[in-house]
């Protein structure tokens, strides 16, 4: 062999070693087409997850917010399947199978309607989203279904009732949920009566906020008074009902003003004045008490009717009266007063005003058993001074 011909089989080696070598170093990268791809999902995140409503009932329906970021400042990525799945918060929409590109530093929300098809507990339902050239991004997002309602609670009510009497009744709403509830509104209704104001609208109530409410109620017999709460949980309507027996009788809470010490004079003939006091022994404060005479008395001035005013628990107060009367031996004295609610009530109890318990009118002239009494003294006096006078002469 010539060393011409060697020589240039030599070359054609060099150049076949130089051939697979440069093929070696091409084929890893057609096998992970652009690994820049990879690299660029891994900077793909999942920026917030939300439900509404936050907390669901059993068998609500809601909606499921899932927020994906780009975190590439300069590269952007494809994505081509987006899935929410779980067997209790099942997804009632379709999943994402478009292809979506999302570009540097960009959001892209995926939203899904689901229903909570399981029991009072936590869930976590799997959010994937798959690239067109990188591995599956997977993310939990928790969730919890709670059967627990909102509450009434009754904060203060009369004891009894009495027909055709208003009493305020104050009770409250609370939300023991983790989560907001919205359009909340109380109804109050029931036979024979009649509530003011019967339909309140409360609004939005927060988790562990609580509203008080108080509705006046005015009852024309023994009956039950129905409250029914309404709110939603999201777009879900629910219920809460609660029944309260009003029952007639006498309230043990309610103010007892009761007239004592009454004292009457009679200084001038027909026309008496009563003095006395009044004591409210009850447990509530008695307002615009009064105190006047009824038939057959007849008021007279200054004090036709005394207003003692308002008396507070284990208060009291003077008051004065004056009036005319003919062939009695007694009248009746009115009291009355207002309650909170502003109705009104009386009481009335007879005085005597027999000559026993009245003075006598006074006479203009000096009265007659001290004149005597003078009398009788001066004589004694003047027959012992005549007396000493004959003796002494003697």
């Amino acid at each position: 062999m010539t060393p011409s011909i060697r020589s240039a089989i030599l070359r054609s080696g060099i150049f076949l070693v130089l051939i697979i070598i440069m093929g070696f170093l091409v084929l890893p990268a057609s096998a992970y087409s652009t690994p820049e791809s990879i690299i660029a999902a891994d900077k793909v995140y999942v920026s917030g997850a939300t439900y509404d409503p936050a907390v669901f009932f059993p068998g609500d329906k809601g909606i499921v917010t899932v927020d994906v970021t780009n975190g590439n400042n300069v590269t952007g990525v494809n994505i081509n399947h987006a899935t929410l799945s779980n067997d209790v918060i099942k997804s009632t929409s379709s999943p994402y199978d478009s292809s979506v590109s999302l570009g540097p530093a960009q959001k892209q929300s995926f939203v899904y309607s689901v229903t909570a098809a399981g029991l009072d507990g936590i869930y976590y339902p799997i959010f994937s989203l798959s690239f067109s050239n990188a591995d599956n991004l997977y993310y939990r997002a928790m969730v919890k279904i709670d059967d627990t309602p909102l509450e009434i609670t009754i904060l203060d009510k009369p004891d009894t009732f009495s027909q055709g009497k208003k009493k305020t009744i104050y009770v409250q709403v609370s939300n023991p949920r983790e989560n907001t509830v919205k359009n909340v509104i109380l109804d109050v209704s029931g036979k024979g009566i009649t509530t003011t104001p019967s339909r309140v609208f409360v609004g939005n109530v927060a988790s562990g906020a609580k509203v008080p409410i108080n509705f006046s109620v005015t009852v024309d017999q023994p009956t039950t008074l129905h409250l029914v709460l309404d709110y939603d949980n999201g777009d879900n309507p629910h219920t809460m009902n609660l029944d309260l027996p009003l029952v007639f009788g006498v309230d043990k809470k309610q103010a007892n003003p009761v007239i004592s010490n009454v004292r009457v004079k009679n200084d001038v003939v027909g026309i008496y004045q009563i003095n006395g006091d009044v004591n409210n022994a009850g447990l509530e404060t008695a307002n615009t008490v009064m105190v006047t005479a009824l038939a057959p008395a007849v008021p007279q001035d200054p004090y036709k009717t005394y207003v003692v005013g308002a008396l507070k628990p284990d208060d009291f107060g003077s008051f004065e009266v004056t009036f005319s009367a003919t062939n009695t031996e007694s009248i009746p004295l009115q009291l009355s007063y207002k309650d909170a609610d502003g109705n009104v009530y009386n009481s009335v109890q007879d005085v005597k005003i027999s000559a026993t318990n009245t003075t006598t009118q006074k006479s203009t002239g000096l009265p007659m058993i001290p004149i005597i009494a003078a009398i009788v003294i001066l004589a004694v006096f003047t027959g012992g001074w005549f007396v000493y006078l004959k003796k002494f002469k003697q």
